[in-house]
């Protein structure tokens, strides 16, 4: 029997302000180590294993102290979900060390545009005209963010997009996945086998890390293991029409770290592109939460965490 979580709006946005604020900080500390600021760079497959070792092992600390009863695993949805989600986070950390971190933020914001179109071919859903509608407006803003000119073009965006393809198939499974398991069961066990697919891709490009990059590798698991707990929890203190908007901080402290610590501030362009964007994403998650709010979560309090 699960515990029911009392509704609590204002403990909620904390939560999911901390969320994002720590998604943000993690970004930033994968920027540094990939773009040579803490020493030789590290490839993006190494830092998404620092990223999964360390938060394993801050989850599977928790897990040991709380000693919680889990159920059967679907290991199959779990490893499916996984894989994407490494592929997305592998992906977004090597954006992030060669463009400006809003702009690879903002660009990551397409994956629910994404899990839109393939939830049509693998879930049957149907999606009417507003959803479309916000999914044109969110791309818009991806294509000028591109910068699709021989002058301004960044490469480093495409691989924000296809970071974004990959956190929106990660979607589908965790749909699948909502309902099945207890939060905190899957995160431990998203974690548990990122860390097995990370282990073994790292073994290709292995180098050994300075101290102080050992300490932002820590620093990136456990913050993240910290980022999913308050999201987790954020989520099931309010109803998410009312929470989501809220995740779309993490784009304002994407903003301030890269400005502070890197001196690159959001241009013009960076700005435009990531306000068609959020006014997409912003349109699709209100027309989702219309959609859902005449059934309750098939889990109480379960809302599939961030990767």
């Amino acid at each position: 029997m699960t515990k029911l979580i009392s509704p609590n709006p204002r403990v909620a946005i904390a939560l999911m302000l901390t969320a994002t604020a720590f998604i943000a900080a993690t970004t930033l500390l994968a920027k540094a180590i990939g773009n040579g600021s803490l020493g030789a760079p590290l490839h993006p497959m190494q830092v998404s294993h620092g990223r999964f070792l360390f938060a394993f092992l801050a989850i599977g600390g928790m897990a040991a102290l709380r000693r919680p009863s889990f159920g059967r695993p679907a290991l199959g949805l779990h490893l499916g979900r996984t894989s994407l989600g490494w592929a997305g986070v592998t992906l977004m950390f090597a954006a992030a060390a060669q463009m400006p971190l809003a702009d690879a933020t903002a660009i990551s914001f397409l994956n629910p545009v994404f899990a839109m179109v393939l939830a049509i071919f693998f879930l049957g859903e149907r999606v009417g005209r507003v959803r479309w509608t916000a999914a044109a407006i969110a791309l818009v803003g991806a294509v000028i963010l591109l910068r699709p000119t021989p002058a301004a073009f960044q490469p480093a965006a495409l691989l924000a997009l296809a970071a974004a393809v990959m956190l929106g198939a990660e979607v589908i499974f965790i749909k699948r996945l909502s309902g099945r398991e207890p939060p905190f069961q899957i995160l431990l066990v998203n974690n548990a086998i990122g860390l097995v697919i990370a282990s073994i891709a790292v073994l290709w490009v292995w180098t050994p890390p300075t101290a102080t990059q050992w300490v932002a590798l820590m620093g990136i698991g456990g913050i993240m293991a910290a980022a999913q707990a308050c999201f987790v929890n954020a989520m099931a203190r309010a109803e998410a029409s009312f929470i989501v908007p809220f995740s779309y901080a993490t784009l304002i402290f994407s903003a301030l770290y890269d400005g502070a610590v890197f001196a690159r501030w959001p241009d013009a362009v960076s700005v435009v592109g990531a306000s068609v964007i959020l006014s997409g994403a912003g349109l699709l998650a209100w027309r989702e939460a219309r959609l859902n709010s005449s059934s309750p979560p098939p889990y109480p309090g379960s809302i599939p965490p961030k990767p």
